[in-house]
């Protein structure tokens, strides 16, 4: 197993995503996390008089739709550019400052609690599950979302795999940190879950497919709105960033349509229920 500094690791994920401008997310990536909303909040139960918090709540798309459901949202998150979007476009619904791994609130405070990928950038995701398990209530629900392996969600897929078939590295300003699609696995991911005390886990996959007009809709989007993507790229030689994105563009060619391309994208989704 890679050693990595689970310290230096959320530092670069913070102050990432803490100077990144929510526009810069809400393109395409955006687009994408957007389709995984309902699913979670069906995972949890979440209905009228619902008190659920969303954790790094980002842009505010999850609280929004739980909103929209009746439900009772406050979302958190540590990125102040993230907090003011979501303040500015979701009406009715608080957005509070706070930590995954140590959330600002009392133990069973809420009915349900929600995850969007979040665990992907954190040193130690244990420690948020354990969290998100603490604030919530006996017989709540919690669920998280994290990306499926590159095999089948290709339209990351296609850029890891491009990335190495160039023989890039990543540079030394990009710290190492947990396998980024460890919780693909659908035994980690439930042993996570249970390993927080929670039961009644199950694993689901969520499929779709994301339309593009051209290929630099995905690879400019993926380096704006992506912490780590664009200081990989960006971190190496000239010819090597245009031997990726050759490499990235043969790759994308087997999902062309007549209208441009068509990505598989995977999610996984867990979800349990506290005792």
């Amino acid at each position: 197993m890679t050693e990595y500094d689970p310290d230096a690791f959320d530092a670069f994920e913070e102050a990432g995503w803490t100077t990144k401008e929510a526009s810069a997310y809400h393109g395409l990536l955006g687009r994408v996390t957007s389709q995984v909303v309902a699913p979670l909040l069906d995972a949890v139960g979440a209905r009228r008089g619902t008190r659920l918090l969303d954790v790094a709540t980002g842009p505010g798309y999850v609280a929004a739709k739980a909103a929209e459901r009746g439900a009772e949202p406050i979302g958190v998150d540590f990125s102040d550019t993230m907090l003011a979007y979501a303040r500015a476009h979701v009406a009715g619904v608080e957005f509070v400052h706070g930590d995954a791994t140590a959330l600002p609130f009392e133990d069973e405070s809420f009915d349900a609690v929600v995850a969007a990928f979040v665990l992907l950038h954190l040193g130690t995701p244990e420690r948020a599950v354990e969290e998100a398990a603490r604030v919530l209530r006996s017989g709540g629900r919690a669920a998280f979302s994290v990306w499926d392996e590159p095999a089948r969600g290709r339209w990351i897929g296609v850029f890891f795999e491009a990335f190495v078939a160039a023989g890039a590295h990543p540079p030394a300003e990009v710290p190492t940190g947990p396998n980024f699609f460890a919780f693909a696995d659908d035994a980690l991911f439930a042993s996570l879950l249970e390993g927080a005390g929670l039961t009644d886990v199950t694993v689901d996959t969520v499929e779709f497919g994301l339309d593009l007009a051209d290929g630099d809709e995905l690879w400019d989007g993926l380096l704006e709105g992506a912490v780590r993507v664009r200081p990989m790229i960006l971190g190496q030689t000239e010819e090597l960033r245009r031997e990726i994105h050759s490499r990235f563009a043969e790759l994308l060619e087997a999902y062309r349509t007549q209208d441009g391309f068509d990505v598989p994208v995977s999610v996984k989704l867990a979800s349990g229920t506290k005792a």
